[in-house]
């Protein structure tokens, strides 16, 4: 009778490298979380844990190193506390092998220094639009004046635009008199 019992406990530790690891590891009730296990052989398992509403269904690829993947919901009404997750997979299941953490909303324990959002143009294609498009930001170099670039670049884009006219014409009248003498 000893003999059996020291085979199922031997049978146990055969499967105890099943590691899961939730992310984030501590949320709020009702967030959405992402289960990645390691440790199983096969390419299906499920997680579960009296914090989700329902169980994270696993996939993966073929091959016993590569982990398994899913998603789940935790479930809205839960108290702050940690929460343990079991995972089912090779047929079999390894209790407790991974936590989550479940915290109401928490105020940040510093404020971050950095803007969200750009505060200044992202210069990012589309020429120099970006200059007109976004307002004048403080501490940020300006290339144009708020009335626009300014006379001088007005006259050479008038400039530019008259020869380009010029030498279309140009090249047009040179086509009519070449066709036109040979057509006779």
């Amino acid at each position: 009778m000893v003999l059996v019992l020291a085979q199922a406990a031997g049978g146990a530790y055969a499967h105890d490298g099943v590691k899961a690891t939730v992310t984030p590891s501590t949320a709020s009730p009702g967030a959405d979380v992402d289960v990645r296990v390691q440790g199983c052989k096969g390419t299906t398992g499920a997680a579960r844990s009296t914090a989700f509403v329902a169980d994270a269904e696993l996939t993966g690829r073929d091959g016993g190193g590569n982990p398994l993947f899913g998603d789940t919901t935790l479930r809205s009404g839960l108290r702050d506390g940690t929460y343990k997750v079991s995972v089912t997979c090779d047929g079999h299941d390894h209790r407790d092998v991974g936590t989550v953490q479940v915290r109401h909303h928490q105020e940040p324990t510093h404020r971050p220094t950095h803007h969200a959002t750009p505060v200044a143009p992202v210069r990012a294609g589309g020429g120099g639009t970006a200059a007109f498009a976004a307002p004048v930001a403080p501490g940020v170099a300006q290339t144009t004046s708020e009335s626009g670039l300014g006379t001088p670049y007005t006259l050479l884009g008038l400039g530019m635009a008259a020869i380009a006219a010029v030498a279309v014409a140009f090249r047009s009248s040179r086509r009519r008199t070449d066709t036109g003498g040979d057509g006779g």
